[in-house]
């Protein structure tokens, strides 16, 4: 019976951990927002995050409900909607993450890995 329940432990141990993957998608949009708002010259691609979320199996809606979210939480509360205390708090997150990054990096090598990075969900501007 130990030796059943020192396996199991360890099977729990070495599974790996996962990140939501709404939060992670949450960061990403969030992201794409930023470099559309702090990047000059990038536009955003609000039909390939659509997309993302479906190919992430998110419910539909999720890309709207963050869009929302990030807009209430960033104008406080003038523009979008507030959402679940959970989405409000990954945005939260993903903006204190975002703002850091930026002020670490700088905003110019910020912009050009977030090109890079969001290739498909960010453009520059035609």
């Amino acid at each position: 019976m130990r030796y059943a329940l020192v396996a199991a432990g360890l099977i729990v141990a070495a599974t790996p951990a996962h990140a939501d993957p709404r939060a992670a998608y949450v960061t990403m949009v969030l992201q794409a927002f930023a470099a559309k708002v702090e990047c000059p010259g990038t536009d955003l691609v609000y039909q390939d995050l659509v997309q993302r979320a479906q190919d992430m199996h998110l419910p539909d809606g999720t890309t709207e409900q963050v869009r929302k979210a990030i807009a209430f939480l960033h104008t406080g509360g003038k523009m979008g909607e507030k959402q679940s205390d959970e989405l409000m708090t990954e945005v939260a997150i993903a903006t204190q993450s975002t703002d850091l990054d930026q002020r670490r990096q700088g905003m110019q090598t910020w912009c050009n890995d977030q090109k890079a990075r969001l290739a498909g969900y960010i453009r520059s501007k035609e």
